[in-house]
């Protein structure tokens, strides 16, 4: 069966909003920037049994971001100064 552009897409963003709800900044961004750096580097497969493949992982990763999340959330840091607002100081 091969994977739509809607599939990816449709993974993608989950990745990207998953990845948003890190409570730690370093953590968010980090993982914000390997899905964004992992999509790009292979947007240039067309092999169907391959983007199969790469989907399978990216779902693996996924439940693994989701997970951390809610480990995370268990442990509460303050904010960074890069965090705050003007409002918040």
């Amino acid at each position: 069966m091969a994977a739509t552009r809607g599939e990816v897409l449709k993974i993608y963003k989950n990745m990207l909003r998953e990845s948003g709800r890190f409570s730690f900044y370093n953590y968010r961004m980090y993982a914000l920037r390997r899905v964004k750096d992992a999509f790009r580097q292979h947007k240039s497969i067309h092999e169907p049994s391959e983007i199969q493949l790469h989907l399978k992982e990216a779902n693996k990763f996924l439940n693994i971001i989701k997970r951390q999340v809610i480990v995370g959330d268990l442990y509460k840091f303050e904010k960074l100064v890069i965090e705050m607002k003007s409002d918040d100081k």
